[in-house]
């Protein structure tokens, strides 16, 4: 009986190791075809230099839609097709004015979702705050006709960058509606950067909960120290912005979806993507021209391979992640109410083109230990060390209502926060091998949930 066991032992050690060294095989080729012959950094800086910046509901947008359905066609993936999505439309206007009475101009980029000012501008005192205790205790009374200026400064002693993002990131989401909520008739946020420059950031804000919407804008880092300078010494001093913003009713759209039909269990779906749409300030190169581009350069590198996968593996572009997630939602819902397929796992890319450090595992499921045991050596090689609990992305989380096991590529993020949301966020801030070294883990990475499963 002994030696029955043994036997048993040694070729389910042989039966693994084997396993195991057709995968470390498989890998070393997508990585080498990625890294000597990819297409990844060239599609991305088309994207960038001819079409640009692409707001949902811009003609850009609408021609990166045609732009990702031309290249996918031409990589020759099995099947490309559009599907439809609602999106909304706003616009920034004439370029944003700000100025301090009596001390000097200002560079503001209003916020995503705000509203104009009237047509000569508006001017009033400001009443700068760390914090939104610090705005409750002023009181309603105080604050009611003033400009809230949010003064949170992006904390350093954070270990990654979006850590910092979530510290800061709501006086930004939510910052402009509280204010309004008080009496503000306007709002300034400090920029959500870990850099210290005179780029501001914009970004999506909402007035959901309650508050009128106002006028609102973000100031730079830089720009914020000047304010709150100025401030200290004339605390009485105005500022008068003038905002041209409009939103308009909401437009069709596109979400442009690629695949590569999987040859044992085709009706069971991969998805690997990014958003297609970007802020109308720079390119959207990191945010998210990178993850789009990395996403169809995983099918293109299994077509040039002519490696098929079990199951198929289906590259999206989304719309409108930046400002409503419609793109999202539309394909959430069509995962949730499939009655052919079966959204078995999606991988975003939205966190920058920068070097891979890991995948992040959507805190909603539990991956089984046996295959992070199985997955982290065979990444290893490759820097790629951090498989943990973590979000998964905007874009696929509608999916999880259809029981999809959500992942998102981590590279480092030390430097995403200084780019995000600005005029900054152009091809010349990516680097080519990073760009590549993050496509060859997603393509890596989706092959291996092809060939295994995530049972």
């Amino acid at each position: 009986m002994k030696s029955v066991f043994l036997i048993f032992l040694a070729t389910s050690f042989s039966v693994n190791v084997f396993s195991q060294n057709e995968d470390s095989i498989a890998f070393r080729k997508i990585f080498d075809e990625i890294m000597l012959n990819g297409e990844a950094y060239d599609l991305l800086h088309d994207l960038c230099k001819g079409v640009g910046h692409r707001l949902s509901g811009s003609p850009q947008a609408d021609m990166a839609v045609r732009w990702g359905e031309a290249e996918m066609k031409a990589a020759g993936f099995d099947k490309v097709w559009l599907q439809e999505v609602m999106v909304p439309h706003w616009e920034r206007g004439q370029k944003e004015y700000g100025e301090l009475l009596g001390h000097g101009q200002f560079d503001i980029l209003a916020l995503g979702g705000s509203i104009a000012t009237p047509q000569g501008g508006l001017t009033a005192e400001v009443v700068e705050v760390s914090d939104f205790e610090e705005m409750k205790k002023l009181g309603a009374d105080f604050i009611k006709g003033k400009i809230v200026f949010f003064n949170h400064i992006f904390p350093q002693n954070v270990i990654g960058g979006f850590d910092g993002y979530g510290e800061a990131g709501p006086y930004r989401w939510y910052g402009p509606e509280e204010a309004s909520k008080m009496g503000a008739i306007a709002s300034i946020t400090r920029s959500v950067s870990s850099a210290y420059d005179e780029f501001p950031h914009t970004g999506t804000t909402s007035f959901r909960r309650g508050g009128e919407p106002i006028p609102c804008v973000a100031i730079s880092t830089m720009g914020a120290e000047e304010l709150s300078a100025a401030l200290k010494k004339d605390p009485k001093a105005k500022f008068r912005m003038l905002l041209n913003c409009k939103k308009f009713p909401d437009v069709k759209s596109y979400n442009v979806i690629g695949e590569i039909t999987g040859s044992e269990f085709p009706n069971e779906i991969i998805v690997v993507g990014g958003h297609l749409d970007s802020w109308d300030v720079g390119e959207g190169a990191h945010d998210d021209g990178a993850g789009c581009v990395q996403s169809m350069e995983v099918i293109r590198t299994l077509k040039a391979l002519n490696m098929k996968p079990k199951r198929t593996i289906r590259c999206i572009l989304f719309m409108n992640e930046e400002n409503g997630n419609m793109g999202g939602k539309t394909y959430g819902a069509y995962a949730v109410n499939s009655k052919t397929e079966k959204h078995i796992a999606a991988l975003e890319s939205d966190a920058g083109g920068f070097s891979p450090r890991g995948i992040s595992i959507d805190s909603a499921f539990q991956y089984n230990s046996k295959a992070l045991n199985t997955i982290r050596p065979l990444f290893l090689t490759y820097g790629v060390y951090d498989f943990s609990v973590g979000h998964g992305g905007t874009d696929i989380g509608p999916m999880a209502e259809a029981g999809t096991l959500l992942f998102g590529l981590r590279p480092d993020s030390q430097r995403y926060m200084d780019l995000h949301h600005t005029a900054n966020d152009t091809f010349d801030k990516v680097n080519k091998r990073e760009l590549h070294m993050g496509a060859s883990v997603m393509a890596m990475y989706c092959w291996w949930l092809s060939e295994n499963g995530v049972e």
